[in-house]
């Protein structure tokens, strides 16, 4: 596939993996429209391409279907994240708010077929694997495409959401209405990443010297934190390799725990709190890592920026563009909302 001149919309593109995306594509010569209502993206995210005129964005709320239709006018490929969505703290507690996907969703199918958009790639996430099959965090379990399956049993009501739009656009992709692909995104972290996820959260209260520092849970909790420019570069690769609307993982195999991961940041940041770990507070499944061998079949990618990597990167990001006492006075809010404290 050829993106020199492409015509591409990316939904969610002012936010943090979309406003990474929309660099990508810039670079590779594709004509990038953004379409974003601005709940969690901001002109910020995409200063560079905003003052080179290289992308035009339009602020516009995707719920609407005359305003789908304006983005999508002329457009051949879609890269559709946009989303009500955050961190954990969000999507346990604004179930209704990650409901709505439910329509944007479809909406963003359906407007794609009937205006003869080439392909569509959706942004899905970890969040639709079964609950039961992420409980215990000593078992070395890796999530594999298949898991998948009937009787279904998704995160929370953003699980279902994500999980009903993986199988509305199979169906497309099925009846040849459509091509197109969907992304099982596994806990993107980087710059421009809110304090509403976990690895934000926890560099945030290193920032601010937070003393008690405070983990969520018991700390246990297994992840694989995936580079946001790694996340990219599967999803471009999707658009290029699979017409079939399938399902495809984008993490790494890490196994690390929360308390590994503040232990990392507290280490690079000089900083010795103590802990203070609190079991009431949201935390997801404890057991959360995919196997990314499919991808790596049917895209050629695999993730290159390891975790310790990663995270020093958005450290130093962190620090350099944040002011400590704006993020003191704001983080209990960041923590489960969709907005910044500011940069």
């Amino acid at each position: 596939m050829k993106w020199d001149g492409c015509r591409v919309l990316i939904t969610g593109g002012a936010s943090f993996i979309g406003s990474h995306l929309t660099e990508a594509l810039i670079v590779r010569g594709a004509r990038v429209r953004v379409a974003d209502n601005m709940s969690s993206g901001t002109r910020d995210n995409l200063e560079q391409p905003l003052r080179n005129r290289t992308v035009d964005l339009l602020e516009v709320n995707l719920l609407d279907s005359r305003s789908v239709e304006e983005a999508m006018k002329d457009i051949e490929v879609v890269f559709h994240l946009a989303a009500d969505h955050g961190g954990r703290g969000y999507i346990d507690l604004h179930q209704v708010n990650c409901s709505t996907n439910l329509v944007l969703d479809g909406q963003v199918f359906k407007t794609a077929a009937t205006l003869g958009v080439e392909r569509v790639v959706f942004a899905s996430s970890g969040c639709v694997y079964p609950n039961h099959l992420q409980t215990d965090p000593d078992q070395a379990v890796y999530l594999t495409e298949d898991m998948v399956r009937p009787p279904y049993d998704a995160d929370n009501l953003y699980g279902w959401a994500k999980l009903m739009g993986e199988l509305v656009l199979r169906a497309y992709c099925q009846e040849g209405r459509l091509k197109g692909a969907s992304l099982r995104y596994f806990t993107a972290y980087g710059p421009r990443c809110p304090e509403s996820h976990a690895v934000t959260a926890m560099i945030a209260r290193a920032f601010v010297n937070q003393n008690p520092f405070v983990v969520w849970g018991t700390g246990q909790q297994v992840r694989n934190w995936t580079y946001v420019s790694d996340v990219v570069e599967a999803t471009i690769a999707a658009a290029e390799r699979i017409d079939d609307g399938r399902a495809v993982n984008v993490g790494t195999t890490e196994r690390i725990t929360v308390v590994e991961a503040v232990q990392q940041i507290l280490e690079y940041t000089r900083k010795d709190p103590t802990l203070e770990f609190d079991p009431t507070k949201p935390t997801g499944p404890y057991n959360r890592v995919c196997d990314n061998s499919l991808a790596s079949e049917l895209l050629g990618w695999r993730p290159l920026v390891p975790f310790a990597q990663g995270l020093k990167r958005t450290i130093d990001w962190y620090f350099k563009t944040h002011d400590a006492g704006q993020v003191a006075g704001l983080l209990p809010h960041a923590l489960t909302e969709r907005t910044h404290a500011p940069g």
